[in-house]
């Protein structure tokens, strides 16, 4: 499938929480998601809006020191995978892919801050990568690999998202 690509204006931190949302509501159990941009680009916020989508109670907080959070308690599971420390060789010792393919861990949602970081990321990750914009919000750059990524971002302009189609 050749990638689809989509961009989101996100003009302030509410619509990145709201984009969250939109993925934790709508995500399927066994979805990666591969966060890039820059610190302080949103993908903390991003990965906080999931955790309210998926229902969650328990505060979202940046795993930058314990590399990953687990949250058990939403409609799925959701990993959170902080990388920014890592070299890849490092973040290839973590054995991320036991969270990919739910051989050890029950099948949730897992977000990957600093994906990029990745030696061999897995092919059927939905890529974000978060920038900066001149009008002080940030941009959303979306990169479906999967048909079920394309279903995903198809509905993005009904939840009331700004899209610019790439």
């Amino acid at each position: 499938m050749v990638p689809c690509t989509l961009q989101l204006d996100l003009p302030h931190p509410q619509a990145t929480q709201h984009l969250g949302q939109y993925l934790g509501q709508h995500c399927p159990a066994g979805m990666i998601l591969l966060l890039s941009g820059d610190l302080g680009a949103g993908k903390t916020t991003l990965v906080q809006g999931i955790g309210v989508g998926l229902g969650l109670v328990e505060p979202i907080a940046s795993p930058t020191f314990t590399l990953v959070n687990e949250y058990l308690e939403g409609r799925i599971p959701l990993y959170h995978v902080d990388l920014y420390r890592l070299s890849p060789a490092e973040a290839a010792s973590l054995y991320l892919d036991s969270y990919w393919d739910s051989l050890e861990t029950t099948p949730g949602l897992v977000a990957i801050e600093w994906g990029d970081r990745l030696l061999t990321p897995p092919p059927d990750a939905l890529g974000i990568t978060l920038t900066d914009t001149a009008a002080g919000g940030r941009q959303a750059t979306l990169v479906a690999t999967t048909s079920v990524h394309v279903t995903l971002l198809e509905s993005l302009p009904d939840y009331g998202l700004l899209v610019n189609e790439v």
